[in-house]
C-alpha cells in the first residue's frame, strides 16, 4: 500500500519542476506547508478517473502510466510520466474530477499539493500561472495530435508511433529496456496485444529493430518514421 514519507523543503529539492523556479521563496515555503510526498508500489493507483481532484502530483523518482479506462476494462495509455513529472489535467479548471487514472509502472515517489493552496499561488504569481497554462496547453495539442494518429493510421504505423515515443520522449535513446508490458504497448497504439506483438515480431524480422524480452534497440529510425508517416 501506499506510504507517506519525509522529504526535504519544496526550496531544497533537487527535483522540484521547472514552473516551480518562478516562484519566490515566501510562496515555495507555502507549497511546503500543504503538501506531502507518497511512495507508491508498482501496479499501485496515484489517481481514478472520476475521482475527486483534490490534489496536483510531482512525480520525483519512478515511473508512472497515464490512462482512460474504456469500456468492457480496455484502456487507452496516454503517455508514460518520468521524474520529473506534474500531473494534473483538465479537471483542474472544470469540475475538480480526474479524467484519467495514474498508476504506478515501478517504485514511485510522488508530492501531493492541495489544489486550493496550487491555485491561490498561482492567482498571486502571474509567471506561475502563465507557465501553468502553457503546460497544460501542450499537453492538450499532444492529445490531439495523438488522437489524430490513432484514428487515421492503420497499426503498423500507431505500433511504429509508440516504439519512436517511448525511445525518444520515455527513454531518450535508440537502446532502451521498457518497464512497461506489451499490453501497455499495444495500450498506447489502441489495439489488442496480439496485434502488437505480431506487428512488433515483423518490425524485428524486417531489421527494423531488435527484441528481446523487455530490451529493445532501435536499428532504423527512418524506417519506422517512414512507416509512421504512410500509416
Amino acid at each position: 500500500m501506499p506510504t507517506y514519507i519525509n522529504s526535504a523543503f519544496c526550496k531544497d529539492c533537487s527535483k522540484k519542476l521547472n514552473i516551480f523556479h518562478f516562484l519566490t521563496d515566501d510562496e515555495m515555503n507555502f507549497i511546503n506547508e500543504h503538501r506531502h510526498e507518497v511512495k507508491f508500489n508498482p501496479g499501485e493507483t496515484i489517481f481514478k478517473q472520476g475521482g475527486a481532484f483534490t490534489h496536483v502530483a510531482c512525480l520525483t523518482s519512478g515511473y508512472g502510466k497515464v490512462y482512460i479506462e474504456g469500456m468492457n476494462k480496455k484502456n487507452l495509455v496516454l503517455n508514460i510520466l518520468r521524474p520529473t513529472e506534474m500531473i494534473g489535467g483538465p479537471g483542474l479548471f472544470n469540475d475538480f474530477r480526474h479524467h484519467y487514472s495514474v498508476s504506478a509502472i515501478d517504485d514511485v515517489v510522488a508530492c501531493f499539493i492541495e489544489v486550493e493552496s496550487f491555485m491561490e499561488v498561482a492567482k498571486q504569481n502571474k509567471e506561475f500561472a502563465s507557465e501553468l497554462f502553457k503546460w497544460i496547453n501542450q499537453k492538450g495539442v499532444r492529445n490531439f495530435e495523438k488522437l489524430i494518429n490513432l484514428t487515421q493510421k492503420q497499426m503498423p504505423g500507431r505500433i511504429a508511433d509508440a516504439l519512436l515515443y517511448l525511445s525518444n520522449s520515455v527513454y531518450e535513446s535508440d537502446k532502451f529496456t521498457v518497464n512497461i508490458s506489451r499490453q501497455d504497448i499495444a495500450d498506447l497504439a489502441a489495439m489488442s496485444k496480439e496485434s502488437a506483438i505480431r506487428i512488433i515480431k515483423e518490425f524485428k524480422e524486417s531489421g527494423f529493430i531488435t527484441c528481446e524480452g523487455n530490451d529493445f534497440n532501435i536499428l532504423e529510425p527512418k524506417a519506422l518514421h517512414k512507416i509512421s508517416q504512410t500509416g
